[in-house]
């Protein structure tokens, strides 16, 4: 399995950027797969940042309700994330995950059998 994440950027606050993560590999069908961002900032533990699960339900940790959009194109085995309004606390490394059975940001964070990719820098300046 391959994560190939792509968009990270330094950007000011207030402003957009839009982050990808193609995958390949995948046993079954990657629309039964739950997919998502994680972010790392350094010295801070890693955070859940969003998911969307195989319904397309979107779940997203409350620090970027509203700011941030989560969507999955299943044809391009593609997720995104999209960033308005970042904040400087969201500078961080941004990591895509996948998971074929669980879909909350707690859990895919935690399990061993979750795919991850290498990571976009994403930096949001004042």
């Amino acid at each position: 399995v391959q994560l190939v994440e792509s968009g990270g950027d330094s950007v000011q606050a207030g402003g957009s950027l839009g982050l990808s993560c193609a995958a390949s590999g995948f046993i079954f069908s990657y629309s039964n797969y739950c997919m998502g961002w994680f972010r790392q900032a350094p010295g801070k533990e890693r955070e859940g940042v969003a998911l969307i699960g195989r319904d397309g339900r979107p779940t997203y940790a409350d620090s970027v309700k509203g700011r941030f959009t989560i969507s999955r194109d299943n044809a391009k085995k593609t997720v995104y994330l999209q960033m308005d309004s970042p904040e400087p606390e969201d500078t961080a490394m941004y990591y895509c995950a996948a998971h074929f059975s669980l879909c909350s940001l707690a859990l895919v964070s935690r399990s061993a059998d979750t795919y991850w990719g290498q990571g976009t820098q994403v930096t949001v300046s004042s």
